[in-house]
């Protein structure tokens, strides 16, 4: 063997210093810790659930949720107080419906306004479950055609069956994979940095062919405009005095991202729309991100 070639396949044991490393991933965990807290706490203020709207135009803007097979399977991610889920189930009754959230509170106030506001037929059709896609992934009997026996799958399994209701045999089987993935207003909740990460996540839980439905806050909302400047903390991204995070998305940056993760672009635009606060006799300038992105299918 020559020099040259012994010297390029030299083994190397020292290219990170394991303790930046175990620093760096600690923080990760406990910024991540700290976002679930505080969403815990703003659905526990709200838990009234009239802070968010039913988002009945969801089936208009995404018609594909519409005219969908029977049993066709839908994540919902960060499915906040269920007013993205409650349109899906009552629009479309052939859906089975899957949501999560990273906010125990969340989901408590989830099931409760879907069991008050939909048929028992809904209220089989829709499996809740405790999950911060953006860090630890999504559990794997959400893709896999066989659960395996892990720690991390038995606690996640027991994580759904505990909200599944009724239709538990099925919530506890591994599904292979999902249709539609819905990331409403829940992408901009999260820092930049684990923006990647999170779409690769979604776009591995997709069966082939299948399609992220997005809609989140584009640059110069009028939210954006009302921030305060000292509570910018990166570009467009700001934090609240509640501890929740705000992204404000051109298109770019989101094209970025999916076609990074795999994604083929379908449709992706900025929605503008005149807001009317009837009671003040006000007009707010809403700007919002609207896209559809599909994985490629198998030859």
């Amino acid at each position: 063997m020559s020099r040259k070639r012994w010297e390029a396949e030299t083994y190397h044991s020292k290219d990170f210093d394991w303790d930046k490393l175990r620093e760096e991933v600690v923080t990760q965990l406990e910024e991540a810790q700290r976002d679930s807290e505080a969403w815990d706490r703003f659905h526990a203020r709200h838990s009234t659930g009239k802070f968010f709207k039913e988002r009945r135009y969801l089936l208009k803007e995404f018609p594909e949720l519409a005219s969908c097979e029977d049993n066709s399977k839908v994540l919902e991610v960060g499915c906040g107080n269920g007013s993205t889920a409650l349109p899906i189930l009552c629009g479309r009754e052939g859906i089975i419906l899957y949501a999560c959230d990273c906010s125990y509170e969340a989901l408590e106030r989830t099931k409760e306004i879907i069991t008050a506001s939909t048929s028992i037929s809904a209220i089989h059709r829709f499996h809740p479950f405790l999950c911060d896609f953006s860090t630890t992934g999504f559990p794997s009997w959400l893709a896999s055609n066989t659960c395996l026996e892990s720690s991390f799958n038995r606690h996640s399994l027991g994580s759904l069956e505990a909200y599944a209701g009724a239709n538990s045999d099925e919530a506890k089987s591994c599904i292979g994979g999902v249709d539609f993935v819905t990331l409403i207003f829940t992408l901009s909740a999260l820092p930049l940095d684990r923006m990647p990460k999170a779409i690769k996540e979604c776009f591995d839980i997709l069966k082939p062919g299948g399609m992220l439905l997005f809609r989140d806050y584009g640059i110069y909302d009028m939210t954006m405009l009302r921030f305060d400047p000292q509570r910018r903390i990166g570009y467009r991204e700001y934090l609240r005095s509640d501890g929740t995070r705000s992204y404000f998305f051109c298109l770019d940056t989101v094209r970025s991202l999916t076609s990074a993760a795999g994604f083929i672009e379908v449709e992706l635009e900025y929605c503008c729309i005149n807001a009317v606060n009837r009671r003040k006799g006000k007009t707010m300038k809403r700007v919002f991100v609207h896209g559809k992105f599909q994985k490629p299918s198998l030859n």
